[in-house]
């Protein structure tokens, strides 16, 4: 790969696998724009995705990218979509012959190219500038624009400090990790006038400091949206797991006035998974990162309004009005509401885990952490599916993984394709019959006590990193008194409230409700919280989409 040398200016890609091709394409567009942007050339796809990702990580921004079609290994379109990902604001083009020319404009809509160029381009000031003329204008005038990066001090075995971490990179927001003890974050602490006993630091790209920010504080720096644009709207969608967002790409595009409220991060336990490889066209897979980004990005181009880091304590019913009450205090009412508000893992039950929390004990994939895993022993905790991945994602660098299970096998909880590669993975053991009995530690995890099942032997290991994925927690305690839930706290709804044929206590419609509709008329529930919901993603998008069917369905009857 060859590169202009200036850093500050944007960045045009191109990548072709014939060099020649390759050269001239570059050539020609120094030619024209070499001044004002750094021409970037590779020679294959994973090339191409290596220098994006080094751009990405500089803080550089790409404009336009120019990718050949007919490329081995991996051609321009399955190239571009993977690009996406990590510049989803750049111009698409897509090189190709003239026998190509179908699979260029079925790319339009795979992946949404924005033009697609004939080979040869000569002469190129006919055939190329003004096309990418264009895209330069369209990228300049888009509502895209270059994020700064935070700075995030921190101690390395704080919970806090790792939350924060896991906050800003589960909402796409760029950082940088500076530990308190080092000179550079000790640098930062002083400049902000703080001797480094309140912690985390964060730093936002304006320089504002936040010292030991709520969630809340740091997304209101950051760029996220924290406050409603109105009072009132069609749909209300709580929760912005696979089954919200699904609600508010369909709302939205359907014409309903739409918004998303998230209490944490877009996503939801499906955001957190470093690899999901059963989800319907995604063959090679895709990460629940990359999955969630394409997501909110495609409800916020149909309109819907994405709030994040507000948690709702209440929903009240007021006529035909469903208001929705946040913890500060407001509330905002709508027509509908659709509960997705999924679940949570629950907490592992034995002593010193709970001092350890966020200090070699975490609760989910905490895929921040992953990083620091390399060369160490790791134990995750859990048979279903989010513990096979994350298992698979760590024994990439970590000196061993081990996970227990409670019961014989993998196989009542896990699906077959990940208990294949788990048995593939030279560096993974599954113990089953085995539970954690006690976890011991000073600033941060150092051993485990297990306990046999059946003989109730005790065994004492070194472990640094332990990741727990057991049970699902609902997260409805707020709608107690309200919503009609099971001995769980799972939601009931449809005709899982009418067992023997009558409507639920207090229902006043002469219609029984509709299959995802609570007992209170126009509000329904999609997705994990769900009583005997199917807990797949694919389940949680489709149960989101009829959600929003049923919502034009009372909304055309109320």
């Amino acid at each position: 790969m060859t590169q202009a040398a200036s850093p500050a200016r944007t960045v045009i890609l191109t990548v072709d696998d014939d060099p020649g091709v390759s050269r001239a394409v570059a050539r020609d567009l120094r030619r024209r724009y070499g001044e004002e942007h750094r021409i970037v050339r590779a020679e294959s796809g994973d090339a191409a995705l290596d220098a994006l990702r080094e751009l990405k990580l500089r803080g550089d921004q790409v404009a336009v990218i120019l990718a050949d079609y007919r490329m081995p290994q991996m051609d321009g379109i399955e190239f571009l979509e993977q690009a996406i990902d990590v510049f989803p604001g750049a111009r698409r083009v897509l090189l190709t012959a003239y026998a190509d020319t179908n699979a260029a404009i079925d790319a339009i809509n795979v992946i949404d190219l924005d033009h697609y160029l004939l080979k040869p381009w000569d002469p190129p000031e006919e055939k190329l500038y003004p096309v990418v003329d264009d895209l330069l204008d369209a990228w300049r005038a888009s509502d895209y624009k270059p994020v700064g990066a935070c700075k995030v001090v921190g101690h390395r075995w704080s919970a806090r400090s790792s939350g924060v971490r896991e906050f800003l990179a589960r909402n796409q927001v760029p950082y940088r990790w500076y530990s308190s003890d080092t000179p550079e974050g000790e640098r930062l602490l002083k400049a902000a006038g703080q001797d480094g006993q309140r912690l985390p630091l964060v730093i936002t790209p304006e320089g504002t400091p936040l010292v030991e920010p709520d969630d809340h504080d740091i997304a209101a720096h950051v760029g996220l949206a924290t406050t409603p644009t109105s009072e009132f709207y069609d749909l209300v969608v709580i929760g912005g797991g696979p089954a919200g967002l699904g609600s508010a790409v369909y709302g939205a595009s359907e014409g309903l006035r739409t918004v998303l409220v998230e209490r944490s991060a877009t996503g939801g336990q499906a955001g957190q998974s470093s690899r999901i490889e059963n989800y319907l066209g995604f063959p090679d897979g895709v990460s629940g990162a990359q999955l969630t980004d394409r997501a909110r990005r495609q409800a916020a181009k149909f309109g819907a309004e994405i709030l994040t880091a507000r948690e709702v304590t209440g929903l009240e019913v007021t006529g035909a009005s469903r208001t929705i009450r946040f913890s500060d205090g407001s509330s905002i009412s709508a027509h509908a509401v659709i509960l997705a508000t999924g679940v949570s893992y629950r907490q592992l039950d034995a002593p010193g885990l709970d001092d350890l929390t966020g200090c070699g004990v975490f609760y989910g994939s905490a895929l921040t952490e992953a990083a620091a895993c390399q060369g160490h022993d790791v134990y995750i905790v859990g048979g279903a599916n989010s513990a096979g991945q994350a298992a698979m994602y760590l024994a990439r660098g970590a000196k061993s993984v081990t996970i227990l299970v409670r019961g014989a096998s993998l196989a009542a909880s896990m699906s077959h394709y990940l208990i294949e590669q788990i048995e593939n993975a030279p560096n993974i053991t599954v113990r089953p019959g085995t539970v954690v009995e006690s976890a011991h530690g000073g600033d941060h995890l150092e051993q485990l006590t297990l306990r046999d099942v059946e003989s109730g032997h005790t065994e004492l290991v070194d472990a640094q990193w332990l990741f727990v994925f057991i049970g699902a927690a609902p997260l409805t305690g707020w709608l107690d008194g309200t919503v009609l839930r099971d001995g769980r706290g799972f939601i009931i709804a449809g005709p899982d409230m009418t067992p023997d044929g009558q409507p639920p206590r207090g229902w006043e419609l002469d219609r029984p409700p509709y299959h995802l509709e609570t007992n209170v008329p126009g509000v329904f529930v999609a997705g994990d919280a769900r009583a005997e919901s199917a807990k797949r993603v694919a389940s949680a998008v489709g149960e989101g989409a009829m959600a929003v069917m049923l919502v034009h369905r009372y909304l055309e009857q109320s």
